[in-house]
């Protein structure tokens, strides 16, 4: 059974992932009002969100070298 995805749909949903999450981060991070009532490890999402955008880097690396 062939796996379904590309090494470039993965490199696409993990740019997407990334972007969301730092976005989601940055929110939390710098919000007063609303958004300090949300119950989460902001700290935690923040690191989540960097570890995405080192995966999307390393992938864009790869493709740029023709690893991939």
């Amino acid at each position: 059974m062939r796996f379904p995805l590309s090494p470039s749909d993965i490199s696409l949903w993990i740019a997407v992932m990334a972007v969301l999450l730092l976005l989601t981060s940055e929110f939390l991070l710098t919000s007063t009002g609303f958004f300090e009532k949300i119950i989460i490890e902001r700290k935690r999402l923040r690191l989540v969100a960097l570890g995405m955008g080192g995966a999307f880097t390393f992938s864009v690396i790869l493709h740029a070298l023709d690893i991939i």
